[in-house]
């Protein structure tokens, strides 16, 4: 049976449901002030949304093949999406925590499944000359999910009140899950992975070492990114207005990274790591020392923002590479993985950041991503192959 021609619009109905569910798990950053006043919670309470929404996505990515067993994955798609839509429309209309928190529990399970998923409908959706660009779009939705997805919903807060916000967000969910419907082909799967398999991916070493790298890189990076602000502040000229442009200038060169560094790991995702790794453990490691100078911040960020605009499609690339053959499920745990180092990085980071101050914080997370370059280097994602 001939290979059907590549179509883009697919892959930008996976880009756009990336975008949509990375969007309504940062909203919250923006929202945090306005959201605890009025649920009448102090903001750190409010933060920890977040935190369960992260929680749930790296649980339920992880147990993505078990979950949709041979579930059609467009129908898995477009299901989760009307999920998240419905999550956000229960966010809009809390007016308790604990409904806020359900809502942030119900976008978690969303984000995971939608994430998931889409690190293996790259390799479902493109021939082999085009799977390297499809992955690059996949991934950018991420990317422009945090640079122009939280600054458009703060923007609609600030104009007409946060519960606005996640109404847009519902209406977005809704649209990519229709979006969805209409470009994307009927995706079937025959495999069913059980409980037993689902750790699978852990016994690759190829694989075994994309998830080591992953979570020195995530983690240390969030370790520092969460607390990049208040580093900034340290400078008494910096105004919140310069802080929206520096983290702009982050989210912008991060979308340029994800093409650049994209387009290398198609080639080679160790070359392309190497490069990611370097840039995001140097730009942690000068941003205290930048903080003096708006001009020398504002350089650091952009090399910082667009070393890890590549590491998604960098690190897919190479869990793809180590075993094609397990691409859904080797996804699915890399998925998971990320997001609970997020959650780690967070968490770590805010701990440290207390007791030590941002230098050593900032110090210590490159330290941890320069860990994860060292292993890179010694590393080749190419799986062991037994002699017979």
């Amino acid at each position: 049976m001939p290979t059907p021609p590549f179509r883009w619009s697919p892959v930008l109905a996976v880009a756009l449901s990336t975008f949509s569910v990375v969007t309504a798990e940062m909203m919250p950053v923006g929202l945090l002030t306005p959201i605890a006043d009025a649920l009448d919670i102090a903001p750190g309470l409010a933060g920890m949304s977040l935190t369960i929404t992260g929680i749930m996505a790296a649980v339920v990515a992880a147990l993505t093949p078990v979950i949709l067993g041979r579930l059609d994955r467009r129908t898995a798609l477009i299901a989760f999406l009307i999920l998240l839509a419905v999550a956000n429309v229960l966010s809009a209309v809390a007016t308790m925590f604990a409904v806020f928190a359900l809502a942030r529990v119900l976008i978690g399970i969303s984000m995971g499944i939608v994430w998931a998923s889409s690190g293996g409908l790259g390799a479902r959706l493109a021939d082999a000359a085009h799977i390297a660009r499809a992955m690059t779009a996949i991934f950018s939705g991420v990317s422009i999910g945090m640079v122009l997805g939280l600054p458009l919903g703060t923007l609609i807060a600030n104009l007409a009140g946060w519960r606005t916000a996640f109404w847009a967000l519902a209406a977005l969910g809704a649209f990519a899950a229709i979006f969805a419907r209409i470009a994307m082909p009927a995706l079937p799967t025959t495999k069913r992975t059980g409980l037993d398999g689902l750790f699978s991916p852990w016994r690759d070493r190829g694989v075994r070492t994309g998830y080591i790298i992953t979570a020195l890189v995530v983690i240390g990076h969030f370790g520092a990114y969460t607390f990049i602000r208040p580093v900034l502040e340290t400078n008494p000229e910096t105004t919140p207005t310069l802080i929206v442009i520096a983290l702009a200038v982050f989210g912008l060169t991060g979308i340029a990274g994800n093409f650049a560094i994209g387009a290398v790991a198609g080639k080679s995702p160790r070359t392309a790591l190497l490069w990611a790794l370097a840039g995001i453990a140097i730009g942690t490691a000068l941003i205290p020392l930048a903080a003096t100078h708006t001009w020398f911040a504002l350089l650091v960020l952009a090399f910082w923002g667009a070393a890890y605009g590549g590491i998604g499609v960098a690190l897919q690339a190479w869990i793809r590479v180590a075993n094609p053959a397990m691409v859904e499920s080797s996804s699915s745990m890399w998925s998971g993985v990320f997001n609970g180092s997020i959650a780690i990085g967070s968490l770590a980071g805010g701990l440290i950041f207390d007791l030590a101050g941002g230098t050593p914080l900032m110090l210590l997370a490159a330290l941890i991503v320069a860990i994860g370059w060292v292993i890179t280097l010694a590393s080749r994602p190419v799986r062991e192959r037994v002699s017979a």
